[in-house]
């Protein structure tokens, strides 16, 4: 699907989900500028399209600017520490690039007249009241807690977003993510699945936070990426979930890992996080009403496919 040699520019483009966009716009016959400082994105992700022609990358912190030719058509923006340690470990940079970096992105899709999408997050619901979320919930947040570093940058984001959009007239999206999960995530990421992997693979017993029945909605990233495409050509203009609805305990996902690996590893309890959501799954009803998007691959399949990929990068 050519675009024309349009020119896509992504934040965070070397991160796990960005370098995933970076690959399905180049292969779709985009100009792809990723921009990335490392701090949390690894250059590995994208050594594929570095050197090719149509493939740009600048290390840069959106934070202080962005450093981007003319000519852009869409302005996609993912920079941003994801997980629960790299936030804690990075709030003033987290906050900031929420704030800063999307600042500044927005800058460049107004100068651009470019379309901007906003990587959001299912975050922006807190530990939620209401199950499963629509987009029309207005969260349940700690405002001061360790968490919300992350939580009120991306609410900040969306604000922003919303501001430029009624402001300046540009043609935004806002993109909710919910948990995902495939190749291309740090083994030390610190979110459940490639904790759960890293201990299975070192024949650690798996570490479960609480009682292990909080529940998460677990996608994977080809899902997400498909999702995220849709919603950059659709008309919506407010928040859109993007996750996988079907709910599983974290207990649930233990059994399955330990299942696909063969290995009986255990399983050690530790306090449940400060503000650690119960519950936490999508209503997908507008992607599937206007994005006409549905995911398609079962968590077994997807563990499978992310086991292999990290036996074999680990």
């Amino acid at each position: 699907m050519s675009r024309n040699k349009k020119t896509i520019l992504i934040t965070g483009g070397a991160g796990f989900v960005g370098s995933h966009l970076c690959d399905r716009f180049f292969n779709d016959g985009f100009k792809v500028i990723c921009v990335d400082n490392l701090i949390t994105g690894n250059k590995a992700n994208i050594i594929h399209l570095l050197g090719r022609p149509g493939f740009q990358f600048i290390k840069q912190n959106v934070s202080n600017g962005i450093d981007a030719p003319g000519g852009i058509d869409y302005v996609l923006h993912f920079a941003s520490p994801a997980s629960p340690v790299d936030y804690i470990n990075l709030p003033i940079p987290t906050l900031k690039v929420g704030a800063l970096g999307t600042h500044k992105a927005l800058g460049v899709a107004k100068k651009n007249k470019a379309t901007f999408l906003l990587a959001s997050t299912s975050e922006v619901y807190g530990d939620p009241l209401e199950h499963p979320q629509k987009e029309t919930y207005w969260g349940h947040v700690n405002p001061v807690g360790p968490r919300s570093v992350y939580d009120e940058a991306k609410r900040f984001a969306e604000a922003l977003t919303m501001a430029y959009r009624r402001v300046h007239k540009i043609n935004t999206k806002i993109i909710r993510i919910f948990n995902t999960y495939g190749p291309r995530m740090r083994i030390k990421d610190g979110r459940v699945v490639p904790n759960f992997i890293d201990q299975v693979m070192h024949n650690k017993p798996l570490t479960v936070y609480g009682d292990g029945k909080q529940t998460r909605s677990f996608c994977y990233v080809s899902d997400m990426v498909d999702g995220i495409v849709r919603l950059l050509f659709s008309n919506c203009s407010t928040p859109v979930n993007i996750g996988n609805p079907k709910e599983f305990t974290i207990l649930e996902l233990a059994k399955l890992i330990t299942q696909l690996t063969g290995k009986k590893v255990g399983i050690v309890y530790k306090p449940l996080p400060v503000d650690d959501p119960k519950q936490r799954r999508p209503d997908i009803t507008l992607a599937k009403t206007k994005l006409r998007w549905t995911p398609k691959v079962e968590l077994k399949e997807g563990l499978s496919q992310t086991l292999r990929w990290f036996m074999e990068n680990a």
